[in-house]
């Protein structure tokens, strides 16, 4: 029987909520409803290097590589040979056993390539002797890739001028989880209300620009009202002046997740993603962006390049400048076309981009559409 191999050199979260570790979850359920679908087997090989060697050998053991019509696998925001506890590999080679044989039987591998942030100064936090050291060591990743990767698949096209690595590459975003998306399409509430989800102690995203805004907004009548779901421990290292910041009656905050946080979808209108502009999130996708959209929520969000690109191909929502001005002309522009925004999120969203729809762009880029 045929097989997809899906490799991660690392160990899979048993309770993801971060993007970085539900992606590759989600790629997995994706994939086996693939191969499913076209009565393929799954072989999933992840874990310590160890973990991996046993997997890998009891492949070969039963010849499955002979069978095999492609690899996907992913890295981490760490090179994939320092995955290991205390970033010391049991086993220096698997990774690249692995890779070498599948390419000698022209089985071709795809790799979901996270982050670059290694290459900006400002948001790498080693320095000195470490830092150096550690970037030698992501160009050897870069270098092993090169080597053996038939495609690369990246969160956006804009990312790839910052990867050098010379093979094929190609934008796979987040995708949404293929649910039932809430057929509300009552109008926007009065006042509206909007929630933001995500980091509070980092202006890069932008949460202190939007309590200005809503300030802004707010400053003769209540307009607008604000739902901000943060974890309680970042809430707890805000200085008092920051939490003041936050303490208006036109806002709420709240620390739920799961089915607490989409229950708590169904009562607002629409989402905020205010990140600062730069270079770095200019090519960024969050997964919040998926994540507000499967909640058939419309979004204000700024004009970061790759997530603007997302939005506006629905249109799926408003963009805005990164400032509070820009912030506040957003809101009020997402109310004419509220309920065409929702139209829009329910007719191709899910279609075009949940993770179903990642799972069939890997295998086209791979192998294209030949599943025999």
């Amino acid at each position: 029987m045929k097989n997809i191999l899906i490799y991660y050199p690392f160990t899979l979260a048993t309770n993801p909520k971060s993007g970085s570790a539900i992606r590759p979850v989600e790629m997995i359920k994706a994939i086996e409803k693939y191969a499913t679908e076209n009565n393929l087997e799954t072989i999933v090989i992840s874990g310590t290097s160890t973990e991996r060697r046993q997997l890998w050998n009891k492949m070969l053991a039963e010849k499955k590589q002979e069978q095999t019509l492609f690899c996907y696998s992913e890295n981490q925001t760490i090179p994939l040979w320092l995955t290991d506890p205390g970033h010391i590999p049991k086993d220096w080679i698997i990774d690249k056993d692995v890779f070498k044989t599948l390419k000698r039987l022209q089985v071709p591998i795809g790799v979901f390539y996270r982050d670059v942030y290694w290459k900006f100064d400002e948001l790498y936090p080693l320095k000195g002797i470490k830092k150096t050291v550690m970037k030698t060591i992501y160009r050897m990743e870069e270098r092993f890739y090169e080597k053996y990767v038939h495609t690369l698949f990246l969160p956006s096209d804009a990312m790839g001028k910052y990867v050098a690595i010379n093979t094929s590459k190609m934008a796979l975003p987040p995708g949404g989880r293929f649910t039932e998306l809430n057929d509300n399409n009552r109008e926007m509430q009065k006042p509206f209300k909007g929630i933001y989800v995500g980091g509070i102690n980092n202006e890069d995203y932008g949460l202190p620009t939007l309590v200005d805004a809503y300030a802004l907004l707010n400053k003769n009548e209540v307009l607008g009202k604000l739902v901000i779901v943060c974890r309680e421990e970042e809430y707890t290292q805000l200085s008092d002046e920051e939490k003041d910041k936050i303490k208006q009656p036109y806002i709420e905050l709240k620390h739920v997740s799961g089915a607490e946080l989409q229950s708590l979808y169904e009562e607002v209108d629409f989402a905020f993603i205010p990140r600062k502009r730069s270079t770095y999130n200019d090519f960024a996708v969050p997964i919040k962006l998926v994540e507000y959209l499967t909640a058939s929520l419309p979004i204000v969000a700024t004009n970061c390049s790759a997530q603007e690109d997302f939005i506006l191909s629905g249109p799926y929502g408003v963009i805005a400048e990164d400032d509070a001005e820009g912030l506040v002309k957003g809101m009020l522009a997402i109310q004419p076309e509220y309920l065409q925004f929702k139209q829009n999120i329910k007719k191709s969203f899910l279609q075009q981009h949940s993770w179903n729809a990642r799972a069939e762009q890997a295998a086209q880029a791979l192998i294209g559409g030949n599943k025999k």
